[in-house]
């Protein structure tokens, strides 16, 4: 199960109201997915998106939609995100259980133990 500590939906919640037309707009929710790429071979991204989309997992914490991708989800059994400010600036803390080794920059990694799902056109003959 993902969790999301109350210091990142309080960052996410002020990044949507920036980005919406209309402040604290509710149809306007955030999709995580893992991508290929980073220094450590797959990285966290963020997007704003309204609507999920056919096998999306949809998670609510308070005001805030987090979706994810069916392909994420092997990939973020048990994260846990926070938000944290320092004197470098402020970012997004991840917790991966899942993740065999991360890169200093805490949004890539490299899984441990994690079998990729499997798409449709990979299961056609």
């Amino acid at each position: 199960m993902l969790q999301l500590s109350p210091a990142a939906i309080a960052e996410i919640q002020r990044l949507r109201d920036r980005q919406s037309s209309e402040p604290s707009d509710p149809q306007l929710g955030v999709r995580l997915q893992v991508l290929p790429g980073g220094c450590a071979g797959l990285f966290y991204h963020f997007t704003f998106a309204a609507h999920p989309t056919a096998g999306d997992r949809v998670y609510q914490f308070g005001h805030i939609t987090l979706t994810v991708d069916e392909g994420s989800l092997p990939y973020l059994d048990s994260l846990s995100i926070d938000y944290a400010d320092d004197l470098m600036g402020g970012n997004f803390r991840f917790t991966n259980p899942q993740a065999g080794k991360s890169c200093d920059c805490g949004i890539s990694f490299n899984p441990e133990n994690v079998s990729p799902a499997r798409t449709e056109t990979e299961n056609s003959p």
